[in-house]
């Protein structure tokens, strides 16, 4: 579902939280501010066609990148590079707040290869 934030800007629901699209140009960066609900987390997923930056501005996320756990704390950052495996849990109880900038040739929601998902989204 798709809502309105207080600046006018689209949310995008999903059943693990939401995501907002901050800055889109079509041919070289996307802009997302991503909140994950307590207890949730993204599919584990990876991308042929870009690569991502997480800078955590709320809570602490539970990173897992090729099977490799990593505790991200507010203030901090995490290097997503092209085709890795990754995932954004909330082992927490407040929701995680980050800001994803997407880098490469495409950034349609197409190029979501989903190895596991909790949602049955799964490729």
């Amino acid at each position: 579902m798709i809502t309105k934030d207080s600046r006018g800007r689209e949310v995008d629901e999903r059943p693990w939280g939401s995501f907002t699209v901050l800055d889109d140009e079509l041919f070289d960066h996307k802009v997302k501010r991503i909140v994950v609900a307590p207890g949730k987390r993204l599919s584990y997923q990876r991308h042929s066609r870009r690569a991502e930056h997480w800078f955590v501005v709320n809570g602490t996320a539970t990173v897992i990148l090729d099977d490799v756990e990593h505790e991200v704390k507010s203030g901090e950052s995490i290097d997503i590079e092209l085709g890795q495996a990754h995932r954004c849990e909330n082992r927490g109880t407040t929701p995680v707040v980050f800001i994803e900038v997407q880098h490469g040739t495409y950034f349609g929601e197409d190029d979501i290869e989903r190895i596991e998902d909790d949602f049955g989204r799964a490729n």
